[in-house]
């Protein structure tokens, strides 16, 4: 968490206002964060009672929005979901805006994560389609738009395909400017990484994913570390929730809207897939938003 506070801390553009969640911490946190707050008038914190369990997912989306009540959000132009096991580089959030200021259909944007394996940094492979849910940085407006995070495990996910079927583009980069640390690998917080990836499944399936997309997806994973047992993992994940017909999220305009999007991915690749959805969805943002 340190590391995470002194990254933010040496940021060449610093947050006009941080507001740090402790979510029922049972360590040292709430020290550490005191001495934060002593140094950094821009810190503040709020603290949730002890659930007395971990609720990745919904637990993640109530901590974060316990700490954006705590603020009157049309004070600022752009908010930034933050996990705080990163090492950002230092001109990470000035890189971010200048990004947006150059496309005002840019909505939602990140860097890659990385992690360290011995004396190498390696990539997490998240897809460009997607801003990653360990920084999601918003454009205020395009955050209220879209009607902000569902309380779901696949919310990072959900919240950028509803972007796009607004107009919006959310992305990421792997600019080596804005590429960041993860000290914990995505998925592995929590009784281990192929529970993580098992619920990955289930969020794929919660989010409306088609099965034959998604088949292809844990294959790809499967050359991904844990190998074979990982993408093994996240395909009965997705089984398991369709064998008990689990719960799928209400908009059933845009799970058709995800689905027209694997359908051509698998055809064509999900960066044309993409690039066709941003040029298709333009005009209705443009409808919106009175541009010419």
């Amino acid at each position: 968490m340190r590391q995470t506070l002194d990254s933010v801390a040496g940021q060449s553009i610093l947050p006009t206002r941080w507001v740090i969640v402790d979510d029922g911490s049972t360590d040292e946190t709430a020290e550490i964060l005191a001495e934060y707050v002593e140094k950094f008038a821009w810190i503040s914190v709020v603290t949730n009672e002890n659930r007395g369990r971990r609720a990745v997912g919904p637990g993640v989306i109530e901590a974060f929005y316990k700490g954006y009540g705590s603020v009157s959000p049309n004070e600022f132009d752009y908010i930034c979901k933050l996990d705080m096991d990163l090492i950002l580089p230092p001109d990470y959030f000035r890189i971010l805006m200048e990004k947006m200021a150059e496309n005002p259909r840019l909505g939602c944007f990140s860097g890659k994560p990385y992690y360290i394996d011995g004396d190498k940094q390696v990539s997490e492979k998240c897809g460009d389609e997607m801003c990653v849910g360990a920084s999601k940085f918003y454009r205020r407006q395009c955050f209220e738009e879209i009607g902000g995070f569902v309380s779901e495990v696949m919310w990072d996910a959900i919240d950028c395909h509803r972007c796009r079927y607004l107009g919006w583009i959310a992305c990421s980069s792997d600019d080596p400017r804005i590429r960041f640390i993860h000290l914990r690998p995505m998925g592995s917080s929590q009784k281990g990484i192929l529970t993580g990836r098992m619920r990955h499944g289930y969020g794929q399936y919660y989010m409306g994913s088609s099965l034959l997309y998604f088949m292809a997806t844990a294959v790809y994973r499967m050359v991904r570390p844990p190998y074979i047992i990982g993408g093994l993992a996240m395909a009965w994940g997705f089984i398991k929730s369709m064998i008990y017909r689990k719960p799928q999220q209400s908009d059933k305009k845009l799970i058709s809207f995800i689905r027209n999007y694997q359908r051509r991915a698998l055809l064509v690749g999900k960066k044309q897939a993409i690039d066709e959805i941003n040029d298709a969805m333009k005009p209705k943002w443009e409808k919106a938003h009175h541009e010419s």
